[in-house]
């Protein structure tokens, strides 16, 4: 079944995020008050409309209680972006990003229950889309349209296993860059980066492995 999102705010972040999602074949409805934003993204999404997103009524009427993510974009007005989002709150919606143009914004919009609060200048649309339909992968860095750098932690099935045991390049087809994990250093708890890791090391709970491959091989492991 597919992954079901409702974009509200069409502006530039807001229409890249979602015609982002729709290519990543998921269904998108995308919702503005201006019609020509809405036009623009129509011929992409799976359903455009223009509408107040501070109207329970109308929010109602598209389903937008049915949605398994909320992106809310209208980072320029933030009492709207803070009043859609408490609406959305009481509608049930559990899971919602929200674009913020300030630190204390974002900081109002954490304590209203968002999961994740977005800073455009600092991350771009086509990231935040792909790490809402890929919620495995901790980071991923596009070397092209085909191949890709991530960091995902580490599967349940490797734990306690050696490389050599798990065979990553030839039975998935992935290359290991580097494992993470904390670790104690001088008294302090700090990040540990194992480059180019031998064959006898072993994977442990809560390490992530960065790696590299085709992204059709990376999302197969990451989906597990």
């Amino acid at each position: 079944m597919k992954k079901q999102f409702a974009v509200i705010g069409l502006g530039r972040f807001g229409y890249s995020i979602a015609k982002e999602l729709a290519g990543l074949d998921c269904e998108v409805i995308a919702i503005d008050k201006d019609e020509e934003r809405v036009k623009k993204i129509s011929d992409f999404v799976t359903y455009a409309v223009q509408m107040e997103a501070m109207d329970e009524k109308s929010l109602r009427s598209v389903g937008i209680q049915n949605v398994d993510v909320a992106v809310v974009s209208i980072g320029e007005n933030i009492e709207a972006s803070i009043l859609v989002v408490m609406l959305l709150k009481e509608l049930g919606i559990k899971n919602m990003i929200a674009k913020a143009v300030t630190r204390l914004h974002g900081k109002v919009l954490e304590n209203l229950g968002v999961n994740r609060v977005v800073y455009p200048e600092k991350e771009t649309a086509i990231r935040v889309a792909h790490a809402l339909v890929k919620p495995n992968i901790i980071e991923q860095l596009e070397l092209s349209q085909e191949y890709s750098i991530i960091e995902l932690p580490s599967p349940e099935k490797f734990i306690n296993k050696t490389l050599s045991d798990i065979q990553l390049r030839s039975r998935y087809g992935v290359n290991l860059i580097a494992i993470k994990r904390k670790g104690i250093e001088q008294g302090t708890m700090k990040e540990v980066w194992n480059v180019n890791p031998m064959a006898t090391d072993i994977i442990q709970r809560n390490d992530v492995l960065v790696l590299i491959g085709s992204n059709a091989d990376l999302d197969k492991l990451s989906e597990g």
